[in-house]
C-alpha cells in the first residue's frame, strides 16, 4: 500500500515504534484485522471483543508473514516489529484517512436513514461504467467498516464509494473526517435510531454533520422529494443537487411504471436529456435510488448512455429485496434491516404482486420511546397493502398484527394456538397470526405457504430472520 510504512504509519498515529531499521520504510502489502485472513508483509490490527482479545494471536500473525502490527498493550519484551498505540480503533482510523487523502480519488459518501446500501449499490454500478470504482462491502459503514474498506483502495481504483451509518451523535464527525468526501449523498431522513437521536430532526442533525466534512467545492447531492431535505438552501456556498419524482429536482421521473416483483421502468430527466430505463429492483425507492446515481454519475461525467447501463445491470444483496424462486414460490429476502419507513414500502411493493402474497414481519429495533406506536403505525399502513396472510413474530411486531386487525375488523390469532387449526399452503388465506418467536413460526411455517406464493420476510437484523428464509428455501 502505497504511503504506508512502519515509519510513516508511527508517525501518522503517533504511536511508539519497535521496528528493525530494514523494515523501517518497506510498504505494507494491506491491512487486515482478521488473525485468519493475514498475507505477507501486512499491517495487522489487534482489537478486543467481549469473549477475545486479538493481541493473543499476534505471534502467530507474525509467523505467518506481517510485517508489523499495532499494539495496546505494554509488553517490553515482544520480538517482533510493532507500533504500540492507545486505542487500535483510532490508529487504523488515522492511517486509512491519510492514506485515502494521498491516493487522492473522488470520494463519493452514502448515508441517510432507509436505502444507504441499495442506493450506494446503485451508484457504484453506474459509476463502475467509467470508472474502476471501489464500494462498500455489504453494510461495513460504521467506525471500523469505513477504515477498512478504505484499506481495500488500490492503484487501480479511480473512484470510492463509501457508505457511512451512524446511529448517535457525532458519529458522523468521526466517519467525515476519515472520508472527506467530495460528493455527499443523503437518501432520506427517517426514523431510525429514535433512541439516541431523539426525533427527525434530531437524525437530520446528525447526518448532516458530513457537511462539515466536503472537499473545497465539495457537492451535496440530496433528496429532493424528503421534506427535511428539500429544505437546504446552500452547503459551504454551494446549491444542492436535488433527485426525486418531483419535477422541480434536477434529476426527476416520469412515466414511472411498477412490473410488479420484477422491477420498474420510467423515464429519467437530467439537466440535458431525458431516456427511458427498466430498473431490476421493485417499488419506487428504486426509481429514486437511480435518480441518485444519476445524479453523482453526472457530477462524475457519466454519460446518459452509462447511468442506462449501470441502472439496468445492478444487483441485488442478499437480505435487501432479493428475489429467490423455489419450487413454485417466490421468496422476497428483505430481512437484513428494518424500520417503518422501510416496512411501509416493502409491503407497498408486495401489495402491487399478483398471486396469493404473504407478509412475514419481525420487530423493528431503535425506535426509542415510541417503539409500539411506530410498529403500530406499520399495522394501519397494512390495512391498505394488507397481504393474504399477515405473520408477525416477536412482542413488538405484534403490535403491527393487532393495528392490522383492528383496521380491517379481523382477529390476531396467536401462533401457538393456531398451531393445531392450520391447514395446509393455499387454504391458509386472509389471516393475522402473531408468533412469539422464530422457533415458534417454524413449526408451523411448512402448512402457512405453498407454491405461487410470494413471501415477504423483513425485521431488524437481531431478529435472526435469515433462518427463515433459509427455511423457506429447504422447503
Amino acid at each position: 500500500m502505497k504511503y504506508l510504512t512502519p515509519a510513516a504509519m508511527a508517525a501518522i498515529t503517533g504511536g511508539e515504534l519497535n521496528c528493525p531499521a530494514d523494515k523501517m520504510n518497506t510498504e505494507i502489502t494491506g491491512i487486515t484485522s482478521d488473525s485468519r485472513k493475514v498475507a505477507p508483509g501486512n499491517l495487522f490490527v489487534p482489537f478486543k471483543g467481549a469473549s477475545f482479545d486479538a493481541h493473543d494471536f499476534i505471534p502467530g500473525v507474525m509467523e505467518k508473514g506481517a510485517l508489523i502490527t499495532l499494539t495496546e498493550r505494554e509488553d517490553t519484551s515482544a520480538d517482533y516489529p510493532f507500533i504500540r498505540v492507545a486505542s487500535s480503533l483510532k490508529a487504523l482510523q488515522k492511517i486509512t484517512a491519510y492514506y485515502l487523502k494521498e491516493m487522492d480519488v473522488p470520494v463519493v459518501s452514502i448515508t441517510g436513514s432507509v436505502g444507504k446500501t441499495s442506493t450506494k449499490e446503485m451508484v457504484a454500478s453506474v459509476l463502475a461504467q467509467k470508472y474502476k470504482t471501489l464500494k462498500t462491502l455489504g453494510n461495513f459503514n460504521n467506525e471500523l467498516g469505513l477504515p477498512l474498506t478504505i484499506a481495500r483502495l488500490t492503484d487501480e481504483d479511480e473512484v470510492a464509494v463509501l457508505e457511512m451509518g451512524i446511529s448517535h451523535f457525532g458519529d458522523m464527525t468521526e466517519l467525515g473526517e476519515i472520508a472527506a468526501p467530495d460528493i455527499s449523498v443523503i437518501t432520506n431522513i427517517g426514523t431510525c435510531h429514535l433512541e439516541n437521536l431523539i426525533d427527525r430532526d434530531g437524525v437530520f442533525k446528525a447526518k448532516t454533520e458530513i457537511f462539515d466534512f466536503l472537499k473545497p467545492g465539495g457537492r451535496v447531492v440530496l433528496n429532493g422529494d424528503d421534506d427535511k431535505l428539500c429544505a437546504v438552501d446552500t452547503v459551504n456556498g454551494m446549491k444542492p443537487v436535488f433527485f426525486g419524482l418531483d419535477s422541480r429536482c434536477d434529476f426527476w421521473a416520469d412515466e414511472v411504471r411498477s412490473l410488479g416483483i420484477k422491477g420498474m421502468t420510467c423515464t429519467i430527466h437530467t439537466p440535458e436529456e431525458a431516456f427511458g430505463v427498466t430498473v431490476p429492483i421493485p417499488g419506487l425507492h428504486s426509481v429514486s435510488n437511480a435518480l441518485c446515481a444519476c445524479a453523482v454519475g453526472h457530477l462524475l461525467g457519466v454519460s446518459p448512455e452509462e447511468m442506462k447501463r449501470g441502472i439496468e445491470e445492478v444487483e441485488t444483496l442478499a437480505g435487501r429485496f432479493r428475489l429467490i424462486d423455489h419450487k413454485g414460490m417466490t421468496i422476497v429476502d428483505d430481512c437484513y434491516n428494518a424500520n417503518p419507513m422501510s416496512m411501509k414500502a416493502s409491503l407497498g411493493v408486495l401489495h402491487e404482486t399478483e398471486g396469493r402474497t404473504v407478509a412475514i414481519l419481525g420487530d423493528m429495533g431503535e425506535l426509542g420511546t415510541n417503539e409500539e406506536a411506530l410498529h403500530r403505525e406499520v399495522g394501519t399502513y397494512a390495512v391498505s397493502h394488507r397481504p393474504n396472510l399477515l405473520l408477525t413474530v416477536g412482542p413488538l411486531a405484534r403490535q403491527i398484527a393487532e393495528a392490522a386487525a383492528e383496521g380491517c375488523g379481523a382477529a390476531v390469532e396467536t401462533g401457538a394456538d393456531a398451531g393445531e387449526s392450520l391447514v395446509d399452503g393455499a387454504d391458509s388465506k386472509d389471516r393475522i397470526i402473531a408468533f412469539p418467536d422464530n422457533a415458534a413460526l417454524l413449526k408451523v411455517l411448512p402448512k402457512l405457504v405453498a407454491a405461487g406464493d410470494t413471501i415477504l420476510v423483513k425485521a431488524s437484523h437481531f431478529m435472526n430472520f435469515t433462518e427463515i428464509v433459509n427455511a423457506l428455501a429447504s422447503l
